[in-house]
């Protein structure tokens, strides 16, 4: 485990009061790729608001990430709103990904295009992958986060296309206050 990615996350997350479960307004936008049913994995997913969220409308959530105490806060969340909600503590750089094949695997705000292809292989057949990430436009209103953690324009949907899932939305765009890669692709056969 990173320890040190996993004391700086805690840390984070630690005291802050449980998120709100509501979909994102960057999330609100791809809602209709969402199947009604099956399972799903949120990458990298916190404290859980994304992953409960999806819990609520019928999806069976395994959410995965290096901080323990935003699992705990997110099984605090699942718990408040009466979902089930699978976790899995993971330093996604060396730890795969749990087992099995999912209809829709989710990551928003985590960076590691090496992690894609390992991803994509969680899909089943008709799955949906959804990443949403801030690009390097985003430096134009914003200091964070740095360059480092930040896509070129293009480089998301050439990582989706690479991997041989189908664009079926993609959008480079403000949202908000952040300029946003929205991108949903699709496993075929």
């Amino acid at each position: 485990m990173a320890d040190g990615d996993a004391a700086r996350w805690d840390a984070k997350y630690e005291g802050r009061p449980l998120p709100v479960v509501e979909p994102t307004a960057a999330l609100q936008r791809v809602i209709r790729w969402l199947p009604a049913r099956g399972g799903a994995l949120d990458v990298a997913g916190g404290d859980g608001a994304q992953a409960v969220w999806m819990a609520q409308r019928g999806l069976d959530v395994a959410l995965c990430d290096v901080s323990a105490v935003a699992l705990r806060r997110a099984q605090a969340l699942a718990t408040r709103a009466g979902v089930d909600l699978q976790t899995h503590r993971l330093d996604l750089e060396t730890d795969p990904l749990p087992a099995g094949r999912r209809a829709v695997v989710s990551c928003s705000n985590y960076l590691q295009p090496s992690l894609w292809p390992n991803a994509f292989e969680r899909l089943e057949a008709g799955g949906v992958a959804i990443w949403i990430h801030p690009t390097i436009t985003n430096l134009e209103r914003n200091a964070k986060p740095s360059r480092r953690w930040l896509l070129e324009p293009g480089q998301g949907r050439r990582i989706f296309e690479e991997a041989g899932l189908m664009v079926v939305h993609a959008e480079e765009s403000w949202v908000g206050a952040r300029h946003l890669c929205v991108l949903v692709g699709r496993r075929d056969g």
